[in-house]
């Protein structure tokens, strides 16, 4: 690991499927996945409250699938003078989906800049942490869809000539270069992740070419939606006025391979559905189906933009002094199993997390003691 390796404290252990939600029509149930971490209860990042933050290149340009199924097919876009060619790995096209692991480096590496820090290419984290600030489970199977991202966002191969950190060049590259497990638990989990970002990524941080998203971006379930969101954050801005698109020239923001006939009825769906539970973040939705026209209307100011919501809670510390209550023990494989006993004991408020996780351990280590 390099001397700028930003590495990302630990936080502790629950699934939501990280597909899409049907396409049903409005009822009284939110559209909103539920929010597994609520505010007050985040355990997170003992060294960064970082805020969501995505590249605006891939914002403003169809770089990820939209698609619920494997998507096998090459894809080539060309608008506004930039051309893209995205060729997908035997897993397919990196998804939307995918994307939540660029966006949490992404965020990691300004939360550091904007600290003074030196920064590198590689983030080092621990992958409970990411599950919980994008709001994915942590079972095995969201281990399991986070390893698939992995291979998904190294397989797909991009050609293209877009700007990044105002460098243009004609250029062959996948997102990230690679990921790398540094360890994993006893039952096989990985618990310590390496990530290289590839140099186009790295050179829109560096430019500081990225946009704050809203966290109810992660509670978006179709890949549709926040695909739909990332262009309205990238047009219209804070503070911003309403943007229109044409139905079609949507679709092909959106890289949706549907008919045009079912992209209308898709985006009619969703703007419906916000219509009647205003769930989509920041903005919202019209549907001019005279016309095909759709509209994005912010619905506050910049100064409503949610804040970070991100706060530590065990310190560095409090697992260094695990060592000693527990000898032998993995402090950080400890952390998460008291993270995730805490979780299923019903997320009771704790006046002291330190003394609490360090009584936990105590308890664990005198009824198993390592020797």
């Amino acid at each position: 690991m390099g001397d700028n390796t930003i590495v990302v404290a630990s936080v502790g252990e629950s699934t939501i499927a990280l597909g899409v939600g049907d396409n049903t029509n409005q009822d009284d149930r939110s559209p909103l996945l539920p929010d597994r971490y609520p505010q007050q209860d985040f355990f997170v990042c003992d060294i960064f409250d970082a805020v969501p933050k995505a590249d605006m290149a891939s914002m403003e340009h169809p770089i990820f699938s939209v698609s619920t199924k494997p998507d096998m097919e090459e894809r080539n876009y060309a608008r506004a003078g930039v051309a893209i060619s995205i060729r997908p790995s035997a897993r397919g096209l990196a998804t939307v989906h995918d994307r939540d692991v660029l966006i949490y480096c992404i965020s990691q590496i300004m939360a550091a800049l904007n600290q003074g820090k030196q920064v590198s290419h590689v983030v080092r984290f621990k992958a409970y942490d990411l599950l919980v600030a994008t709001n994915r489970g942590t079972d095995g199977r969201g281990y399991e869809q986070l390893a698939a991202a992995f291979e998904r966002l190294q397989g797909t191969q991009i050609q293209t000539d877009i700007k990044s950190g105002g460098v243009e060049e004609w250029d062959v590259f996948s997102l990230i270069d690679r990921a790398k497990i540094i360890r994993k638990s006893r039952d096989g989990r990985m618990l310590e992740v390496e990530v290289r970002l590839s140099d186009w990524v790295f050179n829109a941080i560096r430019a500081n070419e990225v946009l704050t998203l809203n966290r109810r971006y992660f509670r978006l379930r179709k890949p549709l939606e926040r695909r739909m969101y990332e262009i309205a954050r990238k047009h219209c801005g804070w503070p911003g006025k309403p943007v229109r698109f044409g139905l079609a020239t949507l679709q092909a923001k959106c890289g949706s391979a549907s008919t045009l006939r079912e992209f209308r009825r898709l985006v009619k769906t969703i703007a419906d559905q916000d219509g009647h539970h205003h769930h989509f973040p920041d903005y919202a939705i019209r549907l001019d189906e005279g016309e095909d026209q759709v509209t994005f209307t912010p619905r506050t100011a910049k100064s409503a933009l949610p804040a970070p919501s991100l706060f530590p809670l065990i310190s560095e510390s409090a697992l260094e002094r695990a060592r000693s209550v527990a000898p032998g023990y993995d402090v950080h494989a400890l952390k998460a199993d008291y993270l995730a006993f805490w979780d299923e004991k019903g997320r009771i408020p704790l006046k002291n997390p330190d003394a609490a996780f360090l009584g936990w351990c105590k308890k664990r280590s005198e009824r198993n003691p390592l020797r």
